[in-house]
């Protein structure tokens, strides 16, 4: 026993000993030994050399390379680590500076390139195509110009770049007349653009080139962490979940990486993908339009099942702390690979801001199959949609975040059968929710704005055994089913009385179980409460306040003091009604709502919204 246990000792010994740091350095050169002294000149040089326990110290630069690791960790004690070096500001790219531009009056500039130049992808000669993709009967190429990291807006003829006027559907009209135009035949590739003022061979002018930064081209690379990167301007692909999802930085079916501390940032459509891979289907909707796009997913589905489809084999990702923004579809997406994931604490903001195209797959954070996936404390505004979650939301909880400033819904839920769990959120757009779902619950929160209820029967969904993949069943959407307690509702437009109340359910095949919310301003009650506030003469006058880097939340309160509630618990939350999957957390614990949005330990007669210490008047918190 005792050599046994000595020559466990040795091999874990052994195991420490062997891990290496790797570094790299713009002064480096790939012919070194990476060490300190002798960097690396390429990350992906040091990709190729580590293996597991090893660690990447990237150092500070500009390096414009698609990282395409060959080789994952074995797990949470094994990983390769790619990190920026403390303190230092690390650039990773999908785009080269072009400085060759010359002049044609009137602010545009030309520039042509042999399409050597790109190697064996050109972004303008391949345009944005997929499943639930609208072009709006135009093409739009991957590619994209910068000027001084700002994205240019590409147009589909040359006059309008040379006679350019405002985008009435962009976010950002005043910037939208810096535009850009291409044509590419078999020698060359020749970009126009329109820059006005500027000199683009004084500024910092950079073409994308490559469709991603970080993706391994191939699935088994598990267990990598990703830290301290500012990552952007990558030609990333339409990501539909019928698709291989290839973002900025993607795991491509893989599991267990750690992607934190990073700031993302102008993507052609997504900044991260936790997604599919190809083999199981790509843009299959688009190749058959004889079936309905819907049952395209149901096969996909299976076919991610028979692929190794399950919680030992793929998802369990944790993004943390990132800021992501100025991407045209997602900040974050993922189609199954998403699964018992962790995405918490990330700043995303200004999705989908430049709106030249559209389609069903657009939000800040917009996910296919998030079981038992955890999604709390981030911030997401400016995103058109806040977040997604699309068909096998089941186990899924969205707590403690801040959502606002977002034009079409803050959470949309579609065809979901539950269990999902909404706790502890702050919802402070027009629309909070749409729900074309059942088995949801919708616990302690904030409704700035309106709750949309509708029904879906023309699609079967599947749902699960509980925290798991395997499919129990498939079913249509006949609405209810929904538990709605300790809500506050304060709706800021007083012109629309038909967002939530009553009438929302007013057709529901399943029951739903309300209790414990207050009803201020033109928020209509949903009726039938045993405990409830309802004064519609009071304006809480909710608002959320930007101070730099702080955000707080500003509002009255009036009469929840004498509210009767109760402590929302896994008990009284009941079992969701198709899959029969009780509220309760990933490991099958039982969920106890006992700490507020704060962390703020909870009464045993709890105050309802997402903050415990409110006092009568007007409350200013800070939630960022």
């Amino acid at each position: 026993m005792k050599k046994v246990q000595i020559l466990i000792l040795l091999l874990v010994a052994g195991s420490v000993a062997y891990a290496r740091e790797y570094h790299v350095s713009t002064k480096g050169n790939d012919a070194g030994t990476g060490t300190e002294a002798a960097p690396f000149r390429t990350v992906n040089r040091a990709a190729q050399a580590a293996y597991p326990g090893d660690v990447i110290t990237v150092h500070a630069g500009t390096y414009r390379e698609w990282i395409n690791p060959p080789r994952g960790g074995t797990g949470d004690d094994a990983r390769i680590v790619y990190r920026a070096a403390p303190g230092e500001r690390v650039e990773i790219k999908g785009s080269e500076v072009i400085n060759t531009w010359t002049a044609e009056g009137d602010g545009v500039w030309k520039v042509t390139l042999p399409n050597s130049f790109f190697g064996d992808y050109n972004p303008y000669a391949d345009s944005i195509y997929g499943d639930w993709f609208s072009g709006r009967g135009r093409v739009h190429h991957t590619g994209e110009v910068f000027l001084n990291n700002r994205s240019l807006y590409e147009k589909e003829t040359l006059d309008k770049v040379r006679k350019p006027e405002i985008y009435s559907r962009s976010k950002d009209p005043e910037n939208s007349v810096y535009t850009w135009y291409c044509e590419s035949d078999a020698q060359n590739t020749t970009i126009w653009a329109n820059f006005h003022k500027y000199n683009p061979n004084k500024e910092l002018v950079e073409i994308s080139v490559r469709r991603t930064c970080f993706y391994p081209e191939k699935p088994g690379v598990n267990y990598l962490s990703i830290q301290g990167f500012h990552i952007s301007e990558a030609a990333s692909q339409w990501a539909a979940p019928t698709a291989e999802q290839i973002g900025m930085v993607a795991t491509h079916w893989n599991m267990g990486w750690i992607i934190e501390n990073n700031v993302i940032s102008n993507a052609k459509c997504s900044g991260i993908t936790l997604g599919k891979e190809r083999g199981t289907g790509h843009n299959v909707w688009l190749d058959d339009m004889s079936i309905d796009g819907s049952l395209h997913y149901i096969e996909v589905t299976f076919r991610t099942l028979r692929n190794g489809w399950s919680k030992e084999n793929i998802g369990s990702h944790i993004v943390r702390n990132n800021e992501i923004f100025s991407c045209e579809q997602t900040g974050i997406c993922g189609s199954m690979g998403a699964a018992f994931s962790v995405v918490e604490n990330n700043y995303i903001h200004n999705i989908w801001e430049k709106r030249q195209f559209e389609g069903a797959e657009i939000a800040g954070i917009k996910f296919h199959a998030a079981i038992d996936t955890q999604v709390r404390g981030n911030r997401i505004c400016r995103s058109g949609r806040g977040m997604w979650f699309d068909w096998m939301a089941q186990g899924t909880r969205v707590s403690s975040n801040i959502v606002y400033e977002n034009d079409l819904e803050d959470l949309f839920f579609e065809v979901d059968h539950g269990p999902y769990l909404v706790d502890n959120n702050i919802l402070g757009s027009p629309v909070n929710v749409w729900s074309m779902s059942q088995g949801g619950a919708y616990v302690h929160n904030i409704f700035a704005g309106q709750m949309r209820i509708s029904r879906e029967k023309g699609r079967y969904t599947p749902y699960h055994l509980p925290h798991s993949t395997e499919v129990t069943g498939l079913s249509i959407i006949l609405n209810g089913d929904d538990r709605i307690y300790n809500n506050l509702f304060m709706p800021v437009d007083t012109a629309k009385k038909n967002g939530n109340g009553k009438t929302a359910y007013d057709r529901e095949a399943y029951p739903v179980f309300i209790d414990g919310n207050a009803y201020w301003h033109s928020a209509v009650p949903f009726g039938d409460e045993e405990h409830s506030v309802a004064n519609p003469d009071f304006d809480p006058k909710f608002r959320v306040e930007e101070n730099g880097k702080d955000v707080y939340v500003l509002f009255s309160t009036q009469g929840l003091d004498s509210m009767q509630t109760q402590t929302i618990t896994t008990e009284r939350l009941g079992k969701a009604k198709m899959s029969k999957a009780d509220y309760e957390q990933p490991d099958g614990a039982p969920i106890i709502i006992d700490r507020d949005y704060s962390g703020i330990k909870r009464r045993t007669n709890p105050s309802s919204g997402p903050f415990e210490q409110l006092k009568e008047g007007e409350n200013r918190i800070k939630v960022w």
